[in-house]
């Protein structure tokens, strides 16, 4: 059996607008109806494998696991990392907390990738897992179909067979456009999609031998954490200590037992909005868009009252959220990432922050915003429930849209159905909560001298937070 390590952090600036920090490009769906995190759950289980291990930040545990629960695949263990420390901090956790079962199998693998013909790659998997029993740790590396600059390559020490694991003989970063049809036609090139499968023991000896200094770090941070609500939460100072480094850059590269598994398997890292566009299509749209005399363009509109119209565009990626737009030339797609970065040195909040606000209980939005005051919509989720708190310089009411609402004001507690309202006064204890089956939405309407979200005194909270 083998156990699924899914890395579910990073920040996803290169898809933005529509992906951004506060909610990174692995759990929207980009490419149907199911949530790229989604869609890597549902490859890494079934015959041949256990439960998953997730690796995941604080901000994310709760959506992850309401993601993973959507699609009835809810046994994950997920272990909260304090703070970034990359990819290799991560996979020796997951190694560690294999540590007594030294031969236990596990397959390292993002959460953003795009797997198109998952029998094929796990066809493959079952081929490295033999290399891997045999004490090698293992890569896989797709088979190249263009000279491709963007990514980083696996050198092979001899030709590539698909489906069978070849010795790997170097590491290559990304090339340049010659040097990448040198790779493409020397046929012992491969792409690196930073997938790895290896023994637990095999790997806790590789990073002893070749990254020590992260061992200590995280074996601590590990000992030293606590089980919250269901998640694994690492010890923050020592998590601290483990250097930020990558798995390749700190084992992958100085190791030498290992192999690498060439896979033909419809891959894709969407490493950018050009990886979205359809092979052999004039314009690839999504969502409300009209598209007139357009050619080898992306266009895609995320909200329904928002129709784009495309007239007369060559080589144009266009993507409209509610409260951003970006339009950008193709070849000029590597430099999103500097764009956000300019944002947020601007203070532009649509650099890192989403405009649907996700928390434990559910998500609120904002419709509109003026001077003392502003009307939100919130849905809380079954079961879900909101802290206990209350406002220095703001009044709310609420008003119950659709299912039921059971509302605390001061010693009241009171059930609030659809079409009924509540008011709040400045200074009052409240919460709501969702006692139904059914998601819970309400519109509501804050009035005061001040509504920014850190007027809050918090009394009580069920998850946990500070």
């Amino acid at each position: 059996m083998i156990t699924p390590v899914i890395l579910c952090g990073g920040s996803g600036t290169r898809l933005w607008p529509l992906s951004r920090k506060a909610y990174p490009k692995q759990f929207l769906p980009l490419t149907g109806s199911e949530t790229l995190f989604q869609g890597t759950l549902r490859r890494l289980s079934g015959e041949g494998f256990d439960a998953p291990l997730v690796l995941t930040g604080e901000d994310f545990r709760f959506i992850a696991t309401d993601q993973a629960q959507a699609i009835g695949l809810d046994d994950a263990k997920v272990v909260i990392e304090p703070s970034p420390r990359d990819t290799a901090a991560a996979v020796l956790t997951a190694a560690l907390m294999h540590e007594d079962r030294p031969e236990q199998m596990l397959l390292v693998a993002p959460s953003d990738h795009v797997i198109g013909d998952p029998d094929s790659f796990r066809a493959a998997v079952r081929a490295g897992a033999l290399a891997a029993a045999e004490g090698s740790l293992v890569t896989f590396g797709i088979a190249p179909t263009r000279p491709e600059t963007g990514y980083g390559y696996l050198e092979l020490a001899e030709p590539a067979a698909l489906g069978r694991p070849v010795p790997l003989e170097s590491f290559r970063e990304k090339p340049d456009a010659a040097t990448a049809a040198e790779f493409l036609a020397a046929g012992r090139y491969l792409w690196n999609a930073g997938i790895f499968l290896a023994r637990a023991g095999d790997l806790i000896a590789a990073f002893e031998r070749h990254a020590p200094e992260l061992v200590a770090p995280v074996r601590s941070a590990i000992s030293g954490g606590v089980e919250d609500l269901g998640f694994l939460r690492l010890e923050t100072k020592q998590w601290g200590r483990a250097p930020s480094i990558s798995f390749d850059y700190a084992v992958m590269e100085k190791a030498a037992n290992v192999a690498a598994v060439p896979v033909d398997c419809g891959w894709n890292d969407l490493g950018s909005w050009d990886a979205l566009i359809e092979p052999g299509q004039d314009v690839t749209t999504h969502g409300a868009v009209t598209a007139i005399d357009v050619t080898g363009s992306y266009l895609r509109s995320e909200e329904p009252g928002v129709h784009m119209v495309g007239l007369g565009l060559k080589d144009v990626v266009a993507v409209a959220t509610r409260d951003a737009v970006l339009i950008a030339d193709r070849s000029r797609l590597q430099e999103v990432k500097t764009a956000v970065a300019l944002l947020k040195q601007a203070g532009a909040p649509q650099a890192e922050d989403y405009p649907r606000f996700h928390r434990p209980w559910g998500w609120y939005e904002t419709l509109c915003l003026g001077t003392r005051f502003q009307v939100k919509r919130i849905m809380v989720k079954s079961g879900g429930i909101l802290s206990l708190q209350s406002h220095m310089h703001r009044s709310e009411h609420w008003i119950v849209v659709a299912g039921t609402a059971e509302v605390t004001i001061g010693d009241q507690v009171q059930l609030v159905t659809e079409n009924q309202s509540v008011y709040i006064p400045l200074g009052e204890k409240h919460r709501m909560a969702n006692p139904g089956k059914v998601p819970m939405y309400l519109i509501e309407v804050q009035t005061g001298a001040y509504v920014g979200e850190d007027d809050i005194v918090r009394y009580e909270d069920i998850y946990h937070r500070a």
